[in-house]
């Protein structure tokens, strides 16, 4: 087996923290820098929805590890990890607007270009709900963090990188307003809120009322 030594890492969470599981990846990251100390080869990034913008960051990497939700048609919950050739095939949950790019796209565009990393691991969960404005992820989601850490360690060790405890600070996470604990912490009641849209136009929210 050929040994992976890349001189420049990127670890990449995608994913809109306001669609409930979708933040998967994004909640990813953002652990990550808060739990672990990354060397200095190793680029932590919230990369959101940007879909295309994100292709210079793949041009400066030599490997790149990705968490996403991922739609496997899994029991929802399931990590996988996927690697190299595998990703791009499973890449994409379900996408909330048609400007989303999906990322399986930037990996062909980036290896349409000439600069796709050479390796890539895709660290995946299934979703329980994505159809949540503004809601946070599921209980069972929530719970694969600490998993999709250690297997990311794990992929980051094989890589001849060592990941200890500790912190890794970043500007390119979640904004601070978006931040974990404050987007939980300013949840509007579910009364006061309106994530599933409006009844008037939803037969089972208005059978709810009735």
């Amino acid at each position: 087996m050929q040994e992976i030594r890349p001189e420049r890492v990127l670890v990449l969470g995608i994913g809109n923290v306001l669609w409930a599981d979708e933040g998967f990846g994004v909640r990813c990251v953002e652990t990550m820098s808060q739990t672990h100390a990354l060397p200095e080869n190793v680029r932590l990034l919230d990369g959101g929805t940007q879909g295309l913008y994100l292709l210079p960051f793949l041009e400066e990497a030599d490997a790149l590890l990705v968490f996403d939700a991922v739609d496997f048609g899994l029991t929802p919950g399931t990590l996988v990890t996927m690697r190299d050739g595998d990703v791009p095939a499973f890449m994409g949950a379900k996408k909330m607007s048609l400007h989303q790019t999906g990322f399986q796209d930037v990996i062909a565009t980036a290896q349409l270009m000439g600069y796709c990393p050479e390796h890539m691991t895709l660290i995946g969960c299934q979703p329980v709900e994505l159809e949540d404005y503004g809601g946070s992820l599921r209980p069972a989601v929530s719970a694969q963090i600490p998993h999709a850490l250690a297997e990311a360690v794990r992929e980051l060790a094989s890589w001849g990188i060592t990941v200890t405890e500790g912190a890794t600070p970043s500007n390119d996470l979640v904004d601070p307003s978006l931040a974990r604990d404050a987007y939980e912490q300013g949840r509007p009641a579910e009364d006061d809120a309106c994530r599933i849209g409006d009844y008037r136009f939803f037969p089972s929210a208005a059978k709810v009322r009735a």
